[in-house]
């Protein structure tokens, strides 16, 4: 199964230098000098790791088959992809997006909210980005106290959301008493 492990972002430099949007829990592993990697589009790879650093937060990368900053900028928006079986990464607790997509979100209740359409990975969590009943779109915090539950066998994710996190019509609104309804 084809994997991203990055996708490629704009040239640094004048000497083919690439910034990295990172998509992998080892980067140390994935993208190590000598890797060699598929890429989507194919007909832009693959490309081979000839040298890596990080700045600022950032990972920035140089491929053996990129040198100017003219080559890099065709790279950019690139898709780094690995083969990979599932099997290797027996991680608990870590799933890949594909596995995720089309689960029924359920609340602790077995009430349904919505079904996962996507994921969006973002620097603090990753986001479950969940299309609801009535075609609202809704991204949850991919955090243990709000998905409290993953099961890929029931074929469903258990969502605790605070209020407001779904659409309005699902939230209860404590609403000051009327004048009058005082006994």
């Amino acid at each position: 199964m084809q994997l991203t492990v990055a996708i490629i972002g704009g040239p640094h430099g004048l000497k083919g230098e690439l910034r990295l949007d990172v998509r992998t829990d080892s980067p140390e592993r994935r993208l190590a000098v000598g890797a060699t990697l598929e890429t989507d589009p194919p007909e832009l790879g693959p490309l081979t790791v000839e040298r890596t650093r990080s700045l600022k937060g950032s990972m920035y990368v140089i491929f053996k088959e990129c040198h100017d900053r003219t080559v890099a900028e065709a790279l950019g928006g690139t898709k780094l992809t690995i083969e990979t079986d599932e099997q290797e990464d027996n991680e608990e607790d870590a799933w890949y997006p594909h596995e995720l997509v089309g689960l029924e979100v359920l609340d602790p209740e077995g009430y349904t909210l919505g079904e996962v359409i996507s994921l969006e990975p973002m620097p603090g969590q990753d986001l479950l980005v969940v299309r609801e009943p009535d075609g609202l779109i809704a991204r949850v915090p991919f955090v243990r106290d709000i998905v409290t539950d993953v099961d890929l066998n029931d074929h469903c994710v258990i969502v605790d959301a605070p209020p407001g996190l779904f659409s309005e019509d699902e939230m209860i609104l404590d609403q000051p008493d009327e004048p009058g309804d005082q006994p």
